[in-house]
């Protein structure tokens, strides 16, 4: 565009794709964002991690998070095949329900073992439903394949094959991403809590748990979300019969395609 220099036009396209969904072109709802991951994430797995003791509490914030989970899984998910409201709705009580079921399942195993394990329930409920959330919001991927194409963006097909591989890469992202916010500060509160300084001021608790929380995301989100490249390759030998065969005729050349595997 005239009158920009290139670092204007670089910091537009940064700003733009934050924004915008790469295969739709669809605006993403600003909680749904990369950039939305800390604040979000920092406030509600501080009060996971906070209130893990009493049942009511549990199913509240792991609903919350499961929610929170959903539309950024919706958000950032790879292709544009649409996804009718009734599947939609039915993705997202699957993928609650499942996290919540998960949570008190845990929670009921560790009552007599030390407060310290108690303290992970949070992470290793995050843990399983991410597998479960993930591929349920993104069923529409493992049913119709999501687009690859050639080195240059040009389309070659839908695969089945490229959405497994790419939903599996969000679903270890994810996972790797709530290590360090979900397993570092527990260990950090359970010393803490013993000390007088916590004892005398309870209500520091939640406030310093968020705190500790953000911290790690900070590093742990970008680090985490570059652990695999958005634009991911698969080899042409590992798409199904139908596509590779489809490939092989009209570009005998090419041996990897490219997909958005969503974040």
């Amino acid at each position: 565009m005239p009158g920009l220099t290139e670092d204007q036009l670089w910091r537009a396209k940064y700003v733009y794709d934050s924004a915008f969904h790469p295969d739709t072109g669809e605006k993403v709802v600003l909680i749904g964002r990369m950039s939305a991951q800390v604040p979000m994430n920092m406030t509600i797995t501080g009060c996971m991690l906070t209130f893990y003791r009493q049942t009511p509490t549990v199913v509240f914030w792991q609903w919350v998070n499961q929610s929170f989970n959903a539309i950024v899984n919706y958000s950032n998910r790879s292709g544009d095949a649409p996804i009718t409201v009734g599947q939609l709705g039915t993705a997202y009580v699957s993928a609650t329900t499942g996290a919540v079921a998960t949570a008190l399942g845990l929670k009921s195993l560790t009552k007599h073992l030390p407060p310290l394990v108690g303290r992970f329930v949070p992470f290793a409920a995050v843990a399983a439903a991410n597998c479960i959330n993930i591929p349920l919001m993104r069923q529409r991927e493992l049913q119709v394949g999501i687009p690859v194409t050639n080195e240059e963006g040009q389309r070659l097909g839908h695969s089945v094959s490229a959405a497994k591989q790419g939903i599996f890469q969000v679903v270890i992202s994810r996972i790797c991403m709530a290590i360090p916010a979900m397993a570092i500060p527990p260990v950090i509160m359970d010393t803490l809590e013993k000390k007088d300084f916590l004892k005398r001021r309870p209500w520091l608790g939640a406030p310093l748990q968020v705190g500790l929380v953000g911290f790690c995301l900070v590093f742990a989100t970008p680090l985490c979300c570059a652990l695999f490249p958005q634009k991911s390759s698969i080899r042409v030998s590992r798409l199904e019969p139908e596509l590779r065969a489809q490939i092989r005729e009209q570009n005998p050349s090419i041996e990897v395609v490219y997909y958005n595997k969503g974040l």
